[in-house]
Parts: structure tokens; C-alpha cells; sequence
């Protein structure tokens, strides 16, 4: 087991995970004292999953798709009233 502080971890970590990846744990400690443990994760899965899992358990309203209300919209901070309708997405988009 590793046992590093936390600046020696922040500074550090990349040279520890070698380690990490054959097995080794990092014991993370604050002033010496252990606070968390970082550990390899289990093996990734091997198999895909099963398209469809969740098929007839919920249903999605066809009101759902349909655009939301100006005045919910708005706010959101992403509508301008009094633009025309087909400028309104250009100008949400160039606010970000």
C-alpha cells in the first residue's frame, strides 16, 4: 500500500499509477492521518449489453417533442422575445 498526503498525491499521482495498475492501493492522507483509499477499479466487462433492456417500462408522451413554451423558454435565459423565431437559436448559441 501507497501512503501519500495529498499535496505528495497532487503533485505525484502519475508517477504512483504504475503501481496502482499491478495491484497496489493508495492509502490518501491529510496531515498523516487516512482519509480515502484509491484502488484499482474491477476488470471492465467483457460482454456488450443487451440492446432494449428497459423496452415497455416507461412511455414517452408524444408532448414531449414539441417545442417548449416562449414564456419557459425564457426563463431559461435562452430566448429573446423579440426576435424573429428562425433567429432564435443563433442567438442562444452565441451567447455561450
Amino acid at each position: 500500500m501507497i501512503k501519500l498526503n495529498i499535496h505528495e498525491a497532487k503533485t505525484h499521482l502519475s508517477r504512483h499509477l504504475h503501481r496502482l495498475e499491478r495491484g497496489e492501493s493508495i492509502l490518501l492522507c491529510r496531515r498523516n492521518n487516512p482519509i480515502a483509499e484509491i484502488r484499482l477499479l474491477d476488470a471492465t466487462r467483457h460482454t456488450q449489453r443487451k440492446i432494449g433492456l428497459a423496452k415497455g417500462t416507461f412511455h414517452i408522451p408524444a408532448a414531449f417533442y414539441q417545442p417548449l413554451p416562449d414564456d419557459l423558454l425564457e426563463s431559461f435565459g435562452g430566448l429573446d422575445i423579440e426576435q424573429p423565431a428562425h433567429r432564435r437559436g443563433q442567438n442562444s448559441r452565441s451567447r455561450k
